[in-house]
């Protein structure tokens, strides 16, 4: 009774101060670290059905908006996440969101606070199948990696909406190589509560205007390949996926992604390319306002947006990580003249990473993010840069 006593005040504590997951193949190291419970009540871990973790990120910033420099303190991660395996073949997981509103949506009646309640069969050695709330399986080594080490995500990346109820079918004809297929919403929510009431969107020229109406199987599709190579030193996420967006307006998606992975040195490079019947990821229509004529709930059609992302972490010494990210993006409303290739954005970002815990996974953080947003002559928007400093840390908190 003392030990559980001891348990749950080191669980409400934990719950005060930290959050954050993983993804879909996303997360954090799971192992080699103590928890708390081992720490605090000498609970010893009999089995791997229950595992429980908070995970936190918090920072002073400095951001300059383009005009004027501020400053805050702010809490970027706050998430908790419970996993385990039931059985060899049974396993789930859930990861909510701390800092987030719990209403639930119309369409899979999930709050976007929560990221993930998922099940999971392992069939056999080969075939996996997965049903619930998940992150969609789309490629790319930064869309995969926990958010908390994170420090700014690619535009298309930021923009994009991918906790999605529904079915994950996945094969390993070898164990080093992954195929799945998933079948998901487009949306969390019902059509008039993504869109808005008497959503239309611009077509040809720009000179056109069409009612959207909504589609009667909103639904996703994606095909991904993970492959690891040379002992896991290559590793590779692909995948292409096709989104129904309304009636006859449809998204579709490539990700390539690849990653070199040594004992001291990681590195990987992902592109993504976006070609939306509809804006989907709405920075097109976002920016370019004006073009809209003040029509409310007005998408624009044919847009093409490009991403191709690079980051690389150096642990130069022990305890120590150099990490530098750079993005080059464009966007594009392709059948309009005025607006083709209108945008390119880079980022640049870099931070010095310190563990001072060796079996804890802390870590404190100097951070710079800046970014340049170029556009052409013909839209009329001007240039402009941000860039932002961070003084902070990230905790992975194991509990249990």
């Amino acid at each position: 009774m003392k030990k559980m006593m001891i348990l749950a005040a080191a669980l409400f504590f934990a719950m005060g101060a930290a959050a954050q997951g993983d993804n879909v193949g996303m997360g954090g190291p799971d192992g080699n670290y103590t928890s708390l419970a081992e720490r605090i009540a000498n609970l010893e871990k009999k089995n791997d059905a229950f595992n429980v973790y908070f995970n936190y990120a918090a920072s002073a910033q400095a951001s300059y908006d383009g005009h004027t420099w501020s400053s805050k303190l702010a809490n970027k991660q706050l998430r908790l996440e419970i996993k385990g395996n039931i059985t060899p073949q049974l396993f789930y997981r859930l990861r909510h969101r701390m800092n987030k509103a719990n209403t639930a949506q119309g369409e899979d009646n999930f709050a976007k606070a929560t990221d993930i309640m998922m099940v999971g069969y392992n069939v056999s050695d080969k075939l996996t199948v997965m049903g619930g709330k998940m992150c969609q399986i789309w490629g790319g080594h930064e869309f995969d990696e926990n958010p908390m080490y994170i420090y700014q995500y690619s535009d298309m990346v930021d923009n994009m909406d991918n906790f999605m109820a529904g079915l994950v079918v996945a094969y390993h004809p070898v164990p080093s190589q992954e195929i799945a297929v998933e079948v998901s919403d487009a949306n969390n929510g019902k059509f008039t509560d993504e869109y808005g009431a008497g959503a239309v969107a611009v077509t040809g020229r720009g000179d056109g205007i069409r009612q959207l109406e909504k589609s009667n199987n909103p639904l996703t599709y994606i095909v991904n390949w993970n492959g690891n190579f040379f002992g896991g030193r290559l590793q590779t996420r692909w995948s292409w996926g096709l989104q129904t967006q309304a009636r006859h307006e449809y998204s579709r998606m490539w990700v390539f992604g690849q990653k070199l992975n040594l004992p001291t040195v990681q590195w990987y490079v992902d592109y993504m390319g976006a070609w939306d019947g509809l804006d989907r990821l709405r920075i097109a229509t976002n920016d370019l306002g004006a073009f809209l004529d003040g029509q409310e709930n007005a998408y624009f059609s044919d847009v093409h947006y490009n991403s191709l992302i690079s980051k690389v972490n150096w642990q130069f010494v022990p305890r120590w990580n150099f990490m530098a990210k750079g993005t080059y993006e464009t966007a594009s409303v392709s059948k309009i003249e005025q607006l083709k290739d209108y945008r390119k954005s880079i980022g640049y970002l870099a931070s010095l990473e310190y563990y001072p815990v060796k079996d804890q996974d802390l870590r404190l953080f100097l951070a710079y993010v800046g970014h340049h947003y170029n556009f052409s002559s013909k839209c009329g928007l001007a240039d402009y840069s941000t860039s932002r400093i961070e003084l902070g840390f990230m905790y992975r908190i194991k509990c249990f």
